[in-house]
């Protein structure tokens, strides 16, 4: 082998020997820097925390009892019937009134609504109610509803579309932007989006009034949905009855948030039947899966027998009756347990002649902190509260001044106690559920009391 080949073979042997050996120290230092502990860094996220501005307390009244069809001249042309009276507070409240238009062609028609601005950094305190009778041939009857803060979705049990029925869909927009509804209807047929109900703009402050039969007609069972985009609305159903050209009654029927397993409608008065007509009656649908309903019935009472529990059986999307008529007079609280989500609501009459009225009692949602309500003027005025698991201590405070009116109200039981028209302070020792009911001679009404809006908590923004 000549010089210049042993140079060459000499040079490349080192150069392997070099790699393998820079290999090798590559291969050794990975291992070692994997087994040996790596310096350590924590990072803390950026969080601010933040309280969302407190907004107006927005309240919206029901307004005037309406009549259809008074001017031979427009048949389809609302009118106002009969005034509402309304009673809000507290006084330190101050809120703004302002008038909820284009019910009718004037002002008669106007609705209320209430704005009370934040104080202190907290939503102002604010509950309102009305009341207002009728009495004209072609419409009577005693009515009571509570002003209600708007919503985006909310559903309304009651009225019909049959014969002798003139049920009418308000919707009150008390925002400052206008909002589109939609309207559902659920019947024996299942659910249906009519077109008299799809994309109706309610203009900021003020109503749009649905004839409930323009809906789904020769309906006996109804019950709409009302979702609204835009801006929430406060919807309301005024029913009302004609029986061979006598009026039998009328009333402005509360929305119900939403669908619930449970439902808990205080102070049912049952109090007659006859002519083979049911004298009261609980409606019940589950709008998204079948369901089997057990209704329990108790007597405010506490020395009236209890009837047995029912179970009803519920088909998605089909309102369903339950005849509570074979019950003896007196006043009940009606609680529905349901296998899936329900809404309801229970109808009594005081009779089918001459001079007769109605209510539809909806359910009201739990009360656990203290709170104002409103209780507006009419005829046997009381406060029905029902206790929930545990006993209950209940204080009904008037902002008046006058003294306050305490309950002790046993687990499980309701007691009504009795309320001159104004605002109160309700306070609870545990969870209640309340209603506002009336009766009296040709006078039936309830509405729900529904909890005191809590202020906004603080939120952690994580940029």
């Amino acid at each position: 082998m000549s010089d210049r080949r042993l140079v060459r073979f000499a040079a490349t042997s080192a150069r392997v020997v070099a790699g393998a050996a820079v290999a090798t120290a590559a291969v050794v230092g990975t291992v070692v820097g994997i087994a040996a502990p790596w310096p350590e860094y924590a990072a803390t996220p950026l969080r601010v925390e933040a309280t969302p501005a407190p907004s107006d307390t927005v309240l919206a009244c029901d307004g005037p009892l309406l009549a259809l069809g008074r001017s031979a001249d427009a048949a389809g042309s609302l009118s106002a019937a009969a005034a509402q009276q309304v009673v809000s507070g507290p006084a330190d409240s101050d809120p703004v009134t302002s008038g909820l238009t284009g019910a009718t062609a004037d002002a008669s028609g106007d609705a209320e609504a209430l704005r009370a601005a934040p104080r202190d950094g907290a939503p102002t305190p604010l509950a309102a109610a009305g009341s207002a009778t009728a009495v004209s041939d072609d419409l009577t009857g005693f009515a009571a509803s509570a002003c209600r803060a708007p919503l985006a979705e909310s559903w309304l049990v009651g009225g019909a579309t049959t014969t002798g029925a003139n049920d009418l869909v308000e919707l009150a927009n008390p925002g400052d932007v206008p909002a589109t509804v939609q309207l559902s209807v659920y019947g024996a047929q299942g659910v249906s989006q009519p077109p008299g109900g799809t994309n109706l703009v309610v203009p900021a402050g003020g109503r749009r009034v649905v004839p409930l039969a323009g809906l789904l007609l020769g309906e006996e069972s109804p019950v709409v949905r009302v979702v609204s985009s835009g801006a929430p609305v406060h919807a309301s159903l005024q029913a009302s009855l004609t029986r061979v050209l006598l009026p039998g009654g009328s009333d402005q029927v509360a929305p119900i948030a939403q669908a619930d397993t449970r439902l808990v409608i205080p102070g049912v008065q049952v109090l007659t039947s006859g002519q083979g007509q049911a004298g009261t009656v609980l409606r019940l649908l589950a709008p998204g899966a079948d369901a089997t309903a057990t209704v329990t019935l108790s007597p405010l009472d506490p020395s009236a027998t209890a009837p047995a529990a029912t179970q009803v059986p519920l088909t998605a999307g089909k309102p369903t009756s339950l005849d509570l008529s074979g019950l003896t007079a007196g006043a009940y609280t009606v609680e529905v347990d349901a296998t899936a989500p329900v809404v309801g609501a229970t109808w009594s009459t005081t009779g089918f002649g001459e001079g007769a009225d109605f209510a539809w009692y909806v359910p009201t949602p739990r009360i656990t902190t203290a709170g104002f309500v409103a209780v507006a003027p009419g005829v046997g005025a009381a406060v029905v509260v029902t206790a929930e698991a545990q006993d209950a201590t209940v204080t009904l405070t008037p902002t008046d001044g006058a003294a306050p009116i305490q309950a002790s109200v046993p687990a499980g039981t309701s007691t009504a106690v009795a309320a001159a028209a104004g605002v109160y302070r309700l306070e609870t020792s545990a969870a209640v559920r309340a209603a506002v009911t009336y009766s009296g001679a040709g006078a039936l009404a309830s509405y729900p009391l529904w909890p005191a809006d809590a202020a906004a908590a603080a939120l952690s923004v994580l940029p």
